[in-house]
């Protein structure tokens, strides 16, 4: 009988790692809270709130598919460390602007800023997966992955929250600063981690054809693709986060603050449900658990729009990040089961497409349903809408459905 292996935690590398991702998000977190206000401030338009999703998932769609084959082929931490500062560079242009110190006409220098700082997220999660195999052992990646997700949620419970309070108490440009600040840490992180990365290629092949390489393996494996698809589709369409400052000033008439309590709120549920799993991981049944836990998304979706008070809205959007966990932690240990190693950064990539397709997009969908129909139908409509792709995907990915994690192990 084999040894259990030792908790992943045991790995230096592995605590490393961790941190270099709470510092990214908290970065990403606290700035994302603050241009939604700053926006939402300048212009009252559900609208320019979608744009800011646009802006930074176009930049990100272009360059994604590169950044995953630079990953697979150039030094990992060092790629990780430039998309940090690039994040940094992003968030201190934003403090000039909202300070005044750079001045501006309309709010186009801001989506131009976002768009930067797309550019720097589109190496972020490449980077992370290709350095999580190489700290942990293979038997460790479904524990490594639960824990990666405990603090990713950690993440954005802190960094909405921080958000929040910054803009609430010291204004724009500090919270701005403050976001420059940990993304300089995170770069900093990476670089000091203690890894061996893997000899780089002595040849590297025609690089379209490399990206097509990654796509085809992807492509090829029902039950990656249908997981990746179910997140993409459900988030882009029944998705509410991207609304949150318009729902909170028109709907629940409160302030910042709350912004930051709400924008917290799905995290708190996924990090109950992601420590819940580290303890009983998913085995049997882990498909339809999946199909489940998006279906009471939906419905998570539908009640928060009817919603007229604080702390019933705060409820629901934890119930609502316990069904995102769910597929957060089911969609990682997947990746990391099926994926070889040298492919892992052109396949996170592509992953991140996905994931991006379902926040930057969904949040401009979500703005011009909101201008189509109003804020509260357009959320209704959503959580509708999700019923509809978990019945879809249940019935186009049969082996997604009837999916035991035993089988990939």
């Amino acid at each position: 009988m084999s040894a259990a292996p030792a908790p992943p935690l045991h790995s230096r590398g592995f605590r490393w790692l961790l941190l270099y991702r709470i510092c990214t998000l908290l970065s990403y977190q606290i700035v994302a809270v603050t241009v939604g206000w700053h926006i939402y401030e300048l212009t009252g338009d559900p609208l320019a709130l979608g744009l800011v999703g646009l802006a930074e998932v176009v930049p990100y769609f272009c360059i994604a598919p590169f950044s995953g084959y630079l990953v697979d082929h150039l030094p990992r931490r060092k790629l990780g460390a430039a998309a940090c500062t690039l994040l940094a560079v992003n968030a201190g242009v934003l403090a000039l602007i909202a300070s005044g110190a750079l001045p501006t006409h309309g709010t186009w220098p801001i989506y131009l800023a976002v768009a930067v700082g797309g550019i720097g997220r589109s190496f972020l999660g490449p980077v992370y997966n290709a350095l999580f195999a190489r700290v942990l052992q293979r038997a460790q990646f479904g524990h490594g992955a639960s824990l990666g997700s405990v603090v990713f949620q950690i993440g954005l419970v802190l960094g909405p929250a921080a958000g929040g309070v910054l803009v609430g108490a010291a204004g724009k440009p500090v919270a701005y600063a403050v976001g420059t600040a940990v993304a300089l840490l995170a770069a900093a992180t990476l670089l000091a981690m203690p890894v061996s990365e893997p000899a780089l290629p002595q040849q590297r092949g025609p690089i379209f054809r490399s990206i097509a390489e990654g796509a085809r393996f992807v492509a090829g494996n029902q039950i990656m693709l249908g997981a990746m698809a179910l997140d993409m589709f459900w988030v882009l369409l029944g998705g509410a986060m991207s609304m949150l400052p318009a729902f909170i000033k028109d709907i629940l008439h409160e302030g910042p603050e709350a912004l930051g309590i709400l924008r917290a709120a799905p995290a708190v549920g996924s990090i109950v449900i992601a420590l819940w799993l580290t303890r009983h991981p998913l085995q049997r049944h882990a498909g339809r658990v999946l199909l489940l836990a998006v279906a009471c998304f939906g419905l998570c979706t539908m009640a928060f729009a009817l919603s007229r008070h604080l702390w019933l809205s705060t409820l629901l959007l934890v119930l609502y990040g316990v069904c995102d966990g769910v597929s957060v932690v089911m969609r990682s240990t997947i990746m990391q089961l099926v994926t070889p190693d040298e492919m892992r950064g052109r396949v996170s990539s592509i992953n991140g497409i996905f994931v991006s397709s379902s926040n930057e997009l969904g949040a401009f969908y979500d703005g011009v349903m909101a201008r189509l129909m109003g804020l509260v139908p357009a959320m209704i409509v959503g959580g509708f809408v999700t019923l509809g792709v978990v019945a879809t995907t249940a019935r186009l990915a049969p082996r997604l459905r009837r999916l035991d994690l035993r089988e990939l192990q």
